[in-house]
């Protein structure tokens, strides 16, 4: 018997609705709850890659990668940072003061973190959710969720207040008219403010100087090692940091958490991969008769096995393409079925006070679809295994005796 009879014979056995076949019943049974469990998986891995995606492009693009900190200020950053930008690794190297106080506007007050860029870098942010005006000189921009809880706008005047370095002066106050609202929908929305780099200096009692520099490598994971060859390259008082202090936990949170989502839902596809194997061993049980025919015809137990590994290969076939097909619209409309419950609702569902982005983010990539296909595929062939070797050990007189 030649295998495109036994794929005919498997294809009516899996596919042939109308005749009512048990086997086909138990098929599509067996179809329909891998078909949910692939597209469920693959759903969850886009919105985690999502998010591992926002977390590198979004909001490590914003955090520098190294930080170089003067204990004391540096009253010439750019000799500093002459000598960090000679080495290989460090792409950019740009001086910052920064400083923590409070912001008013009309009658309100929330604490901020302040953040003095030159207007180069102010320009950066502009990629990445500055809204408003073009970067002035006097200007001041606050995080969306700093600007809403203020209740201020563009052109509105926030005057901040930052106490004396030493602890013991005067604090320092200054008016500025907010020339913009950043709105990167991540964590940083919530304290950040930015204003140029003279007027923090002033602010942060620094006279003129920086609180150090922002560094941002070539290889956005290999800052630990970075980190140390740069160190030796320091003046006495100045130390570094880099991201994975701050938003290493975070990362790493992200990446446990989309591993361990992988293998719950992978035990989902293994357990509809075993409704396979009772579907399959009802189908051997329904079609002794059939087999005890294919058998008297001239078919082998190999054959007869075959016939049965065909059709659970259908099985996975159909449901790993119907499921990577509803798992890829799945991925691509969640953002925005999210965005419109959370409009008819009223509602944030992520607010970056508690979440990393206000947003469910989305990114399907190939290499994972890939990989679950594979997996579905590899899990339903070994399910069928066991059913085609029942199959195959029916003898034709058996067959006929048991029937009879």
């Amino acid at each position: 018997m030649r295998a495109a009879e036994l794929a005919r014979i498997a294809l009516r056995h899996t596919f042939a609705a109308r005749q009512g076949h048990l086997s086909v019943f138990m098929s599509t049974l067996a179809m329909i709850g891998l078909v949910l469990a692939i597209a469920l998986l693959l759903t969850v891995l886009s919105v985690m890659n999502g998010f591992d995606r926002e977390m590198r492009e979004r909001i490590l693009s914003l955090v520098p990668h190294i930080t170089v900190h003067a204990a004391l200020g540096d009253r010439d950053p750019g000799v500093l940072a002459e000598t960090l930008l000679a080495q290989p690794a460090v792409a950019e190297a740009t001086p910052f003061a920064s400083f923590e106080g409070l912001a008013m506007a009309d009658g309100s007050v929330e604490a901020v973190a302040g953040l003095g860029l030159e207007p180069a870098a102010l320009a950066e942010f502009t990629a990445l959710g500055l809204a408003g005006a073009p970067v002035r000189g006097d200007g001041l921009y606050l995080g969306a969720a700093v600007a809403r809880r203020l209740g201020a706008g563009e052109g509105s005047i926030v005057t901040l207040l930052v106490p004396a370095r030493d602890g013991r002066g005067a604090p320092e106050t200054a008016a500025f008219p907010l020339a913009g609202i950043i709105d990167t929908g991540t964590e940083l929305d919530e304290a950040l403010a930015v204003l140029p780099l003279a007027a923090a200096s002033r602010l942060a009692g620094l006279d003129g100087g920086a609180s150090g520099l922002r560094l941002h490598t070539r290889d956005l994971f290999d800052v630990s090692r970075i980190r140390r060859e740069l160190l030796p390259l320091l003046p006495p008082g100045y130390y570094l940091t880099d991201w994975t202090l701050t938003h290493g936990n975070l990362y790493e949170a992200i990446q446990l958490s989309r591993r361990l989502i992988t293998v719950l839902l992978l035990s989902i596809i293994a357990v509809a991969a075993f409704n396979v194997v009772s579907s399959l061993v009802l189908v051997v049980m329904d079609k002794r008769g059939s087999i005890a025919i294919l058998r008297t015809l001239g078919a082998t137990p190999a054959q007869v096995g075959a016939l049965f590994l065909m059709q659970g290969g259908m099985i996975g076939v159909t449901g790993v393409a119907l499921g990577s097909g509803l798992g890829f619209l799945a991925s691509l409309g969640v953002p925005k079925g999210v965005a419109a419950l959370e409009r008819a609702l009223g509602l944030r569902l992520l607010a970056t006070d508690v979440y990393p982005v206000s947003f469910i983010p989305s990114d399907a990539r190939v290499s994972d679809f890939v990989l679950v296909a594979a997996a579905a595929l590899l899990m339903c062939l070994c399910a069928a295994c066991y059913p085609a070797l029942r199959a195959a050990r029916l003898a034709p007189a058996a067959v006929l005796q048991a029937d009879h």
